[in-house]
């Protein structure tokens, strides 16, 4: 430490402070710090006891699937003698300190970031602090020295178009996320695909990108259905767009499955009380937080996980909101 000191031109102490997330260092000297605890590849020696807990850091705390994942991590840690503590970025004014550097001041045992848009300087201030970190259905492409949990999105819309073509659909539209999101593209080109292997290739004036969201599934399917040849089906990038496509269906006078089915993806909890039931493919998001947590834990005894991109799969459940297409 007195070494990065000298090098960063300031005290020991400062850089003590700039480890441990404390206030009192300029933007400037901060930065000026963890620029040369980066290039050195500065590693906290394992004398300082961490607090006993894993941190899940979520890009906003409003989604449904928040309890699943948080549920899947306690499950693990608790056996350890651990606790779950949790972090929200999405909702931080820009005059806050980074999450990296808020985090340094509780030292968890390990981080876990779900759908979380990190820096490669967030990871590094981290790596330096002895903090390992474990990315949870990542949004981009994680750095390869990060491990992540993610789920089959590609099976899962393959499954999804597969199940609609089978009941006689070739006017399938596709409502996703943004082109920056991993599992958006992913779905989007299973879509793509499985209509190509079944010589229906997919009519790109149906498809619609948005955030996901039920406001989004609302004004994306209004459009959808206002074409001049409507779709007889729509896949939805989540579970909440499809309930948005629900309520422009009762708008245009249709009837769900007889007009148009709909496709989810996620398998929400309240998904089978929908009316009617939302046919989904299941997200297995317990068990993701669960694989996060084994795996964030491996990294902090020091030891390297079996696998450092795992996949779980994900799996179509058919119920009511899909149907043969009815002859127009």
């Amino acid at each position: 430490m007195a070494e990065i000191a000298r090098l960063a031109g300031v005290s020991t102490p400062t850089v003590s402070r700039v480890l441990n997330g404390r206030s009192g260092v300029a933007s400037e000297t901060r930065r000026q710090v963890e620029a040369v605890l980066r290039e050195h590849g500065y590693r906290r020696p394992n004398g300082a006891a961490p607090v006993p807990s894993v941190e899940v850091v979520f890009h906003g705390l409003g989604s449904h699937l928040t309890v699943s994942i948080l549920r899947g991590v306690e499950e693990v840690v608790r056996k350890q003698e651990l606790v779950v503590g949790f972090t929200e970025v999405r909702s931080r004014a820009a005059t806050e300190r980074p999450w990296a550097e808020q985090l340094l001041t509780r030292r968890p045992v390990g981080v876990i970031a779900v759908h979380s848009y990190f820096t490669s300087q967030e990871h590094a201030l981290l790596t330096a602090s002895g903090i390992p970190l474990v990315a949870l259905d990542p949004s981009e492409m994680p750095p390869d020295t990060v491990p992540s949990v993610g789920s089959t999105n590609w099976n899962g819309g393959v499954a999804a178009t597969r199940h609609l073509l089978e009941l006689g659909h070739r006017r399938i539209a596709l409502i996703g996320g943004s082109a920056r999101s991993l599992v958006a593209r992913a779905r989007l080109d299973a879509c793509r695909a499985a209509m190509d292997a079944a010589s229906a290739p997919l009519d790109e004036r149906l498809i619609r990108t948005g955030h996901f969201l039920f406001e989004d599934g609302l004004e994306l399917g209004r459009d959808l259905l206002n074409v001049a040849a409507p779709p007889t089906a729509v896949i939805c990038g989540n579970d909440l767009q499809a309930l948005g496509v629900y309520e422009a269906a009762r708008e245009a006078g249709l009837n769900i499955p007889g007009d148009l089915s709909v496709v989810g993806f996620d398998d929400l909890d309240f998904t089978p009380w929908c009316g009617p039931p939302l046919t989904t493919v299941r997200q297995p998001f317990e068990e993701m937080g669960a694989a996060a947590a084994r795996m964030v834990l491996t990294l902090a005894t020091g030891e390297a996980p079996d696998q450092t991109r795992v996949e779980l799969p994900t799996t179509l459940i058919v119920r009511g909101s899909t149907a043969p297409p009815a002859h127009r």
